[in-house]
């Protein structure tokens, strides 16, 4: 008994959800929701912030690289020893005798050390710059484009629900209908017009309408939850849509794929990333021009500066031969800036190719609006005459749960056409947005 309660309880599960608050909301609230709290888009700008934290690494290449040092040592080297003390300025003509140059006494020097490296010319790094801002620029585009994504997913997600609703509605009135029905059986079979097959016929289609309303309510529920994790967002109830599932307008048809949709943009800043670091392994074969300067202060004493002294200068470096390394650098930098082209074309034919699936999809989802239109008025205007002939006893029971099978299934059957031809228009405007 305790087994048969609780698989009653597992089944009436979904009824107990849906009888819990409901909250409604409407699909701008739901949009702009995802666009505040979504964490797709929080991680999408954590990675555009990422990548602007490279470009500005490459201020290296025009900005000057300042340290500050202070050490301690002590030393009883011969030629160090005479070296620190003329740092520090204190040789004497005492200093000079031979013993103590070669003998010295221990003696120990504070130093204090500005220096300055500043650089002049690198060609590469130049192109490193300007290979990290496209890849800034690219993420910048992908984040727009997991925008859209989303945008679409979420129009997709509430028309969902919106459907969840309706299938909801169609059920509970055709099981209202089916209840009717089964009353007018029991009446008809008491009064001996109909036999006990006809009645438990009905009995039947009582029971099939309930199972697949239980059904309806379960999809209810898993679309407000969907909804809810694509805002982020805790709900306390129920999501209910405020916006009923209509026919969506039409925009005008796009023939060719743009270029300045966001995810080509992003295709094209990698493609030009991989191009500029290309130009910059090139350029590692020539010199770089780099000045530096430095300002000293010497002491005995810790933190102290009696003497001082500055040394600036330029220089003009060439690393002539690596042993083949930079040679192999750029040829795979070459080889990855011809495969990023290709794979820009590559996704270009692509999306294409979508875009041409897509306004197809559109065109037939149009096609079978009009169809299951048609086919929903011809079997209510059925269900109709034949409710009323059962009602006279003019019809046979079969007939009456045929034309009502019919008549919820052709409801089902435009409502989920509907859903069909606003996600095909909502697709392909997500696929032609500039």
């Amino acid at each position: 008994m305790k087994i048969k309660n609780i698989i009653t309880l597992i089944g009436l599960l979904p009824a107990i959800v849906f009888a819990q608050q409901t909250v409604p909301i409407s699909k701008a609230e739901v949009l702009e929701k995802v666009v505040q709290q979504n964490n797709k888009l929080k991680i999408g700008e954590q990675q555009v912030l990422a990548a602007k934290g490279d470009y500005n690494q490459t201020n290296v290449v025009f900005l000057p690289n300042i340290t500050a040092s202070h050490s301690g040592t002590a030393t009883t080297n011969p030629l160090m020893a005479f070296g620190f003390k003329l740092n520090q300025e204190i040789v004497t003509q005492a200093d000079f005798d031979p013993n103590k140059l070669n003998n010295p006494s221990q003696i120990q020097i504070f130093a204090t050390k500005f220096e300055v490296q500043q650089p002049i010319i690198n060609v590469d790094g130049i192109f490193q710059r300007k290979a990290a801002k496209a890849k800034w620029q690219a993420t910048q585009m992908q984040l727009a484009r997991t925008g859209d994504y989303l945008s679409l997913e979420t129009e997709k997600a509430y028309m969902q629900l919106q459907l969840a609703y309706k299938s909801v509605d169609v059920l509970e009135n055709a099981l209202k209908a089916a209840n009717e029905n089964f009353r007018l059986a029991n009446n008809s079979f008491k009064q001996g017009y109909l036999q006990q097959s006809d009645v438990l016929a009905v009995q039947v289609r009582v029971t099939e309408v309930e199972n697949q309303l239980q059904y309806a309510k379960s999809n209810v529920i898993n679309a407000s939850e969907y909804l809810a994790v694509l805002m982020n967002e805790e709900v306390a109830g129920v999501l209910k849509p405020t916006d009923s599932l209509m026919v969506s307008s039409e925009l005008n048809p796009v023939e060719n794929l743009s270029n300045s949709r966001a995810d080509i943009q992003a295709m094209e800043f990698v493609a030009d990333a991989y191009k500029q670091n290309y130009k910059a392994d090139k350029m590692t074969f020539l010199p770089r021009f780099n000045a530096y300067g430095s300002y000293e202060l010497y002491d005995d004493q810790i933190f102290q500066a009696d003497a001082s002294g500055y040394l600036f200068g330029a220089a003009l470096t060439w690393n002539l031969f690596e042993g083949s390394k930079r040679f192999g650098k750029t040829q795979k930098s070459k080889a990855e800036f011809n495969k990023a082209n290709l794979e820009l074309e590559q996704y270009k034919a692509d999306s294409q190719l979508e875009l041409n699936k897509a306004r197809r999809m559109f065109q037939d989802a149009k096609n079978n609006l009009k169809l299951t239109e048609l086919a929903l008025e011809q079997s209510k205007e059925a269900l109709r005459i034949r409710t009323n002939r059962f009602g006279e006893g003019l019809e046979r029971t079969t007939d009456l749960l045929s034309a009502e099978t019919q008549f919820s299934q052709k409801q089902l059957e435009y409502f989920n056409t509907v859903f069909q031809h606003n996600y095909a228009l909502a697709y392909l405007q997500f696929l032609t947005k500039n």
